[in-house]
């Protein structure tokens, strides 16, 4: 059995959609617990990547290992929660997190026991008989989270989460994501096109940039955690935030 030091590693991979590479050549690895962003233009494949990581797609070449083993092109080797929440309308709440559960074979018991014991993290105790309809962007994202993290596989793919919530709300969701991560022990891949975000988020920050795509730069953070929000005038901050300008302007 090959032994792998890190969680996760991307090796030599590349995507076609017909007779057009959409990534090229695309190698990274990601440690336990670590939080790593990427970030690029739009449309540049960065969904696509994910969908190759979580099973979803073929490359044309390349590998993905998990704890050392390919999972190439199996399902539901890591969590996967995309920019829409896509939460069941007719499910309340706290059935809609139970999902995950129940189709690991937990009794509706056993799966309500579960939720309501962790509700309270999510900022969701009171509203678990709620209905996807009566809630606001910010805790519809928060039931969609919940439930990825629900699933037993210890990789969550978050891609852009907050893309569609207004600017208070979504900072108020990065703050929370922060404060939720510390618990959770997970490992987490997530996209963003907010500079801002991955910095603040984020150990690394991965650039994905040209056509194809290709890694242009990995960037190593180095800031402390627990993170609050005057980190974004931090000296390093601030440094790695006009590096990353220029290397998508």
């Amino acid at each position: 059995m090959n032994i792998s030091p890190n969680k996760l590693e991307v090796k030599g991979l590349s995507k076609k959609y017909g007779e057009d590479l959409i990534l090229k050549d695309i190698s990274f690895s990601v440690r336990e617990n670590e939080f790593v962003s990427i970030i690029g233009p739009s449309g540049c494949g960065k969904s696509t990547l994910f969908n190759v990581i979580a099973g979803l797609e073929v490359p044309v070449s390349g590998e993905v290992l998990l704890d050392g083993s390919s999972i190439l092109g199996v399902t539901g080797k890591v969590g996967y929660m995309h920019q829409k929440d896509l939460l069941l309308p007719w499910r309340t709440v706290w059935r809609n997190v139970a999902l995950p559960l129940e189709i690991q074979g937990k009794t509706k018991k056993a799966a309500r026991e579960k939720v309501m014991e962790m509700l309270p993290a999510f900022g969701l105790k009171g509203h678990e008989n709620k209905y996807p309809a009566q809630l606001s962007g910010g805790m519809r994202q928060r039931t969609s989270f919940m439930r990825a993290s629900m699933l037993p596989n210890d990789i969550m793919l978050l891609d852009e989460p907050f893309g569609s919530l207004d600017a208070i709300t979504k900072t108020k969701m990065q703050d929370y994501l922060l404060r939720v991560l510390e618990g959770l022990n997970k490992t987490i891949l997530f996209i963003t096109h907010d500079i801002d975000e991955a910095l603040f988020l984020s150990d690394r920050v991965i650039v994905l940039g040209g056509t194809p795509a290709e890694i242009i730069e990995i960037e190593e953070m180095s800031l402390e955690r627990p993170r609050g929000r005057e980190m974004v005038l931090s000296s390093r901050f601030l440094q790695v935030k006009k590096q990353l300008i220029r290397l998508l302007g």
